[in-house]
């Protein structure tokens, strides 16, 4: 089992966030081999494969700016956190709080994350600092980014309750690059702007 490392550098320099997942404890390999065929798993590293993560964390670093210097505590990797809203999202996590008892419950989103079994979630105030420091024009170009990361492979993420979220594959085949151009136009329109309506990430306590 192998988890992802957040660790950025700017001009060289290493910046001031959390060194996640640079080592394989015991418990990591104790119970790699019992979750090889959870499906849980599955779709949360099938998730992890199709999304271009280098990109939404470029896209992401361009509006987030706590942590870029080595000064002071470590903060979260603000890719850790909004993946953190991205699961809220998908699986219709009514809380802050609750999303943060779901990470430390499920192995699933400890691995989509990129934490070790046995470090916690970061506590459900750090979600709320995170959205606040993010305005509302920089989350629905993060959410189109992600949501283009699927379409240009044929998928959607359908959104529900915790046990019902799924990865499918969309009615269409993959698009191609004039088509993935189109999408992008018409994600950015104001038309395109209005997808958060059917469900706000500013979810709290």
């Amino acid at each position: 089992m192998s988890f992802l490392k957040y660790r950025l550098t700017e001009k060289g320099e290493d910046m001031g966030y959390k060194r996640i997942g640079e080592e394989i404890s015991f418990a990591d390999l104790a119970i790699s081999k019992s979750l090889e065929h959870n499906r849980s798993i599955k779709l949360m590293d099938r998730i992890n494969r199709v999304v271009r993560w280098s990109n939404v964390e470029a896209l992401l670093l361009e509006y987030y700016e706590t942590g870029k210097t080595i000064e002071g505590a470590d903060a979260y990797p603000p890719l850790l956190l909004l993946k953190c809203l991205l699961l809220q999202k998908w699986f219709r996590i009514p809380s802050d709080p609750e999303l943060e008892n779901q990470i430390n419950d499920r192995i699933s989103f400890k691995k989509f994350l990129g934490l070790p079994p046995d470090m916690p979630s970061p506590d459900h105030s750090m979600f709320s600092r995170f959205r606040s420091r993010l305005s509302k024009e920089a989350m629905i170009k993060l959410n189109n980014l992600v949501l283009q990361e699927f379409a240009e492979r044929g998928l959607s993420i359908n959104e529900g309750i915790a046990v019902d979220a799924r990865l499918v594959a969309s009615a269409s085949k993959p698009l191609s690059n004039d088509e993935i151009k189109r999408e992008k136009e018409k994600r950015n329109s104001p038309e395109g702007k209005g997808f958060v309506a059917d469900y706000e990430w500013g979810v709290t306590g």
